[in-house]
């Protein structure tokens, strides 16, 4: 009888061995399963990081492009791309309540970085200092945005005629947070 509870004892301490390598092994997997995932979920987060910078991107050309902006073929009867009107940014700015929703973005501006003006001082364009200005916000955002380079063109008035200018500027754009 004493032998046979000395087995039955053996035999259950080997049970619970056996559970305790299960729980093991079945924990070391987990761990291994949960480092993968935080790897994928990770390369995850930096592709929708590159997504929404390609789309700003993009959507940086897109507002260029727009009607509201863009050139058209008023400068020197070519289509350039990436052109904006100067001169309509200017109107669009006094009327910029009715498209603030439009595009679907926080912040608009526009810089002139070619020619530099004099000091190289920001001076906001309004009515009065307009065209000896270099920046024009639309939308005001404390975020930085996008950017892309575009032409700046606008009519210049030489008493008798008018000309074309066009300068190198920035398009910057500050996305709303989604969620």
């Amino acid at each position: 009888m004493v032998k046979y509870l000395l087995d039955d004892q053996k035999a259950q301490m080997k049970i619970q061995q056996t559970a305790f390598v299960l729980i093991a092994v079945t924990m070391f997997f987990a761990l291994i399963g949960m480092f993968f995932l935080n790897m994928k979920l990770s390369k995850m987060e930096e592709v929708a990081s590159e997504l929404k910078d390609r789309k700003a991107q993009d959507m940086v050309s897109k507002l260029a492009n727009s009607p509201e902006f863009s050139c058209g073929s008023s400068f020197e009867g070519e289509i350039i791309g990436n052109c904006v009107d100067f001169d309509k940014v200017m109107a669009l700015k006094k009327n910029i309540n009715d498209y603030e929703d439009m595009w679907g973005v926080e912040g608009i501006e526009l810089r002139k970085i070619y020619p530099k003006e004099s000091a190289g001082d920001i001076i906001e364009c309004t009515n009065e200092n307009y065209p000896e200005c270099n920046k024009i916000t639309l939308i005001e955002s404390d975020r930085t945005g996008k950017e892309n380079f575009v032409t700046l063109c606008r009519k210049a008035d030489l008493g008798y005629y008018t000309q074309s200018k066009c300068e190198i500027g920035k398009l910057i754009i500050s996305y709303k947070k989604i969620g």
